[in-house]
């Protein structure tokens, strides 16, 4: 069990690393600037020291400088917000002083807490090149997609990401991110996950009094991302009544927090993201075209995997050596296995890869070292998708034909609930009782 001190002046970010610490069987202290820590040093000792670059009352090189005086040698972990600063560090730094860049995973933090156990299991993972530091893949789609991303991390340009779900909208995100001149850190928030009456506090932030339960100010996301990346996952699912508010934001590149009066200066790239096609966006009046333009001054398409197969082995092979190092085991791909891989269309991308091999390696024998493969890689959603393909409309039909089928596939999603069924369909469960009685199909779903 070590003895931890944790310095930084974010309490959110605090609360999570003394979870994820805790967790794993280590005490833990806080400190929120260098005079407290100071303090901490006065009458304890501490075997590890996670230390925020970026304090209010200086640098955390300056806490690096007191141990020297007080004779103090804990292994300290500086914590910093963007990939470049990390390499600025590790010049500036002996080598007992290590680096991680925000957001922290749990991986992370057991990894430096337990170095000599995370140095053999990382033997075990292959060597995979990820491109800035998250993107695996050599296919000419992949080697397209670098290009592009190089392009415009050299401006501070807005970018939209599209493609399907789970081609790794936020990686490429994050790509972009470390591949920009940036100090800011990277801050993601997804569109579709607020209520009409939050997104505005969420994305503008909020003065103290706006509304019931605003106990103190809060900065939003726009804020937040100061100096580096706003991500924001699903816009098209923002409500359309509160697109002018960030039209003018991303014109004027000024706030007003909601129930404040000054404004706020912002300085940020966004990126935002839609698994929607353009044909969506433009016919279903999701987004309006002025913010569109906004948001879109270079749109990015993500190839699905199927388009890029001769990449699957390399994601295979990353997402076994991630497994491997996480549970201590030297699980390998047979030859065959690999095309059996590349032989699945993946309609859920490299999300539903990944699912699908974490699922082999927690059914495979753990006496051995030989992935065992499910009978079908198939996902339930994957085959509700193939169902709801063959239930297209055809030329020809009726429109009986066409709304008795599409009565019944709602249905049959919703497990037979009519409640339901009807609220989907937009119509009431009466009316939903009469067409079925009219289709001689109430006995279906009883």
């Amino acid at each position: 069990m070590l003895n931890i001190l944790l310095v930084d002046d974010d309490s959110e970010f605090s609360e999570v690393v003394c979870h994820i610490v805790e967790f794993l069987g280590h005490n833990i202290h806080t400190a929120a600037n260098l005079a407290e820590a100071e303090q901490w040093f006065e009458n304890n000792s501490f075997d590890h020291v996670f230390l925020d670059f970026m304090l209010p009352d200086g640098s955390g090189l300056h806490l690096l400088e007191h141990l020297k005086k007080i004779d103090q040698k804990p292994r300290v972990t500086l914590i910093s917000g963007h990939p470049s600063v990390k390499g600025k560090l590790a010049e500036m730094c002996e080598p007992h002083v290590g680096h991680l860049v925000k957001p922290l995973q749990r991986e992370d933090i057991e990894r430096v807490l337990s170095p000599k156990k995370n140095i053999t299991k990382q033997k075990l993972a292959p060597s995979i090149k990820r491109h800035f530091g998250t993107l695996i893949g050599e296919s000419a789609q992949m080697q397209k997609l670098y290009t592009m991303i190089e392009r415009v991390a050299a401006t501070s340009a807005n970018v939209m990401l599209m493609g399907e779900s789970g081609v790794g909208k936020e990686v490429v995100a994050h790509a972009i991110h470390n591949a920009t001149a940036c100090n800011g850190p990277l801050v993601a928030t997804n569109c579709g996950a607020f209520s009409k009456e939050l997104i505005a506090s969420e994305l503008f932030g909020h003065e103290k009094g706006a509304f019931t339960g605003a106990v103190a100010r809060k900065e939003g996301v726009f804020e937040q991302a100061t100096g580096g990346t706003l991500f924001l996952d699903e816009v098209t699912e923002m409500p359309i009544d509160m697109q002018p508010n960030l039209l003018r934001v991303l014109e004027t590149k000024k706030l007003t927090r909601v129930g404040g009066t000054g404004e706020q200066a912002i300085n940020c790239r966004v990126i935002s993201a839609t698994n929607r096609s353009l044909t969506e966006v433009a016919e279903n009046n999701v987004i309006r075209e002025d913010i569109y333009f906004r948001l879109a001054v270079f749109p990015i398409d993500i190839p699905p995997l199927r388009q890029r197969k001769e990449d699957i082995s390399l994601l295979a092979n990353a997402f076994l050596g991630l497994f491997n190092e996480e549970n201590g085991t030297d699980f390998k791909w047979q030859a065959e296995q690999i095309k059996v891989l590349e032989s699945y269309d993946w309609p859920g991308n490299v999300r539903e890869l990944r699912h699908a091999i974490h699922r082999a390696f927690i059914m495979s024998d753990p006496k051995g070292n030989t992935i065992t493969l499910p009978e079908s890689l198939e996902s339930p959603f994957s085959r509700v998708n193939k169902t709801a393909k063959h239930s297209q409309v055809s030329a020809g039909q009726t429109i009986e034909e066409v709304e008795k089928e599409l009565i019944h596939a709602t249905l049959d999603k919703v497990q037979g609930n009519k409640t339901i069924a009807a609220q989907m369909l937009g119509i009431s469960t009466k009316t939903l009782y009469n067409r079925l009685n009219a289709y001689g199909g109430v006995g279906e779903y009883q």
